[in-house]
């Protein structure tokens, strides 16, 4: 997948220090005295890696206080939250099953020790999201009931499974910024659009045949017309996304954020 990031030009110094300081962190952060845990967990940590979550986190934090102390702490979470479930996606898909979970939840101990630093309300926010995001791979896993719609249980498996987290992103960046509630409300919104629409562009990048893919349940192999009602599909919910941000007062962290759904759709 392309990475999230926006034009070099969008970047004020403060967010580049605020990128790099979430990139400290995540260093410290897989820091262990067993040096297998240390270079499994830095391997994926790595700079350079995607780290939308994170950049939701520090834009959501400029409609209140970007320089508070919890701001960059959360957005460390997030990415170490996102990362320690693709250690535990490896469990589910049966590689590398006894590292996978214990890598994962090496990642998943160190995020909950940041996040407890954030306050009661900030832990909260992240069992909530988390149990959303579990609850969308358990969608995932079973497949939709007899007589369900296919299609729409694939939506709001995505909207739990790829959503929560970045939903919850903008929620903790709102929460340790000091910004309003709604603001917080309107980009947990906009968060849980963007991140189904990122995974729809994913899987128009890569329809497997006999995957569920949207794609492919749409018509049980990614011929062109199914790829172009998920195309559509992926287009309507960057719109929503966009359509989301119109509470928000304008700015560069409202332009940024709906820059980040134009890059979603130039990589699907």
């Amino acid at each position: 997948m392309a990475n999230p990031t926006l034009a070099d030009h969008t970047w004020e110094p403060e967010l580049r220090a605020a990128l790099a300081a979430v990139e400290d962190g995540l260093v410290e952060a897989t820091r262990s005295d067993m040096p297998f845990i240390a270079e499994a967990a830095r391997h994926l940590a790595r700079p350079g890696s995607r780290r939308l979550r994170p950049l939701l986190v520090l834009l959501a934090a400029r409609f209140g206080d970007p320089g508070a102390p919890g701001v960059v702490p959360a957005a460390v979470v997030v990415e170490l939250t996102h990362l320690a479930t693709h250690y535990h996606d490896d469990v589910r898909h049966e590689t590398n099953a006894s590292v996978a979970v214990l890598i994962g939840d090496f990642l998943f101990a160190r995020a909950s020790r940041l996040l407890a630093g954030l306050g009661p309300r900030a832990v909260r926010l992240q069992a909530d999201a988390f149990k959303c995001l579990v609850t969308g791979q358990i969608l995932e896993t079973t497949g939709p009931s007899d007589g369900h719609d296919p299609v729409a249980h694939h939506l709001r498996t995505l909207a739990a499974r790829s959503g929560s987290l970045t939903a919850v992103s903008g929620r903790l960046g709102a929460l340790t910024s000091g910004a309003p509630e709604e603001v917080a409300d309107t980009l947990a919104v906009y968060g849980e659009r963007l991140g189904v629409a990122r995974h729809l562009a994913a899987e128009l990048r890569s329809p497997i045949h006999g995957a569920p893919t949207l794609p492919v349940l749409l018509s049980g192999d990614p011929t062109a017309p199914a790829m172009t009602e998920a195309r559509h599909e992926m287009l309507r919910q960057c719109a929503a996304a966009r359509e989301a941000l119109t509470p928000l007062p304008t700015g560069p962290a409202r332009t940024a954020l709906a820059e980040l759904c134009d890059t979603v759709v130039q990589t699907a």
